[in-house]
């Protein structure tokens, strides 16, 4: 399978390289409510883990619910896509998703840590590739 793809005359020819797409998803429970309840620190958090990515920030969005299954949910554009976070305090739960397209930014480091600084007692983690280019068998 070719990793590159002409588009147009010989003379003209256009070259494109595929894109590099990486989404991890994850699920982490029993996570203390009084990280996963704090807007401003979270805000921060994903600030802090686009930058450690190699990420591109845009934007930072947040809202914090209050009341049976409130939470905080922040989410983060960047040029590469974007990183949400989205809590659930009585629940002890949240869900995070990170997807970088390009081969600058690492969606793995701003994972673990993230981890790292909501400290969940355990976590599924999910990854699926979302190349533009099928992988090579």
């Amino acid at each position: 399978m070719a990793q590159t793809q002409t588009i147009g005359s010989s003379d003209q020819a256009l070259n494109l390289e595929g894109i590099i797409g990486k989404h991890i998803f994850a699920n982490l429970y029993d996570a203390d409510p009084n990280i996963i309840n704090d807007e401003d620190f979270l805000r921060n958090l994903i600030k802090d883990a686009a930058r450690l990515a190699n990420m591109t920030l845009i934007e930072v969005k947040s809202w914090k619910v209050e009341g049976t299954k409130g939470g905080v949910s922040v989410l983060a554009l960047i040029t590469e896509s974007h990183i949400a976070l989205h809590t659930w305090v009585e629940y002890r739960f949240a869900t995070l998703d990170i997807y970088t397209c390009g081969e600058k930014s690492d969606p793995w480091t701003a994972f673990e840590y993230l981890v790292s600084m909501l400290k969940p007692k355990t976590f599924r983690v999910n990854y699926s590739d979302r190349s533009s280019t099928p992988p090579i068998k």
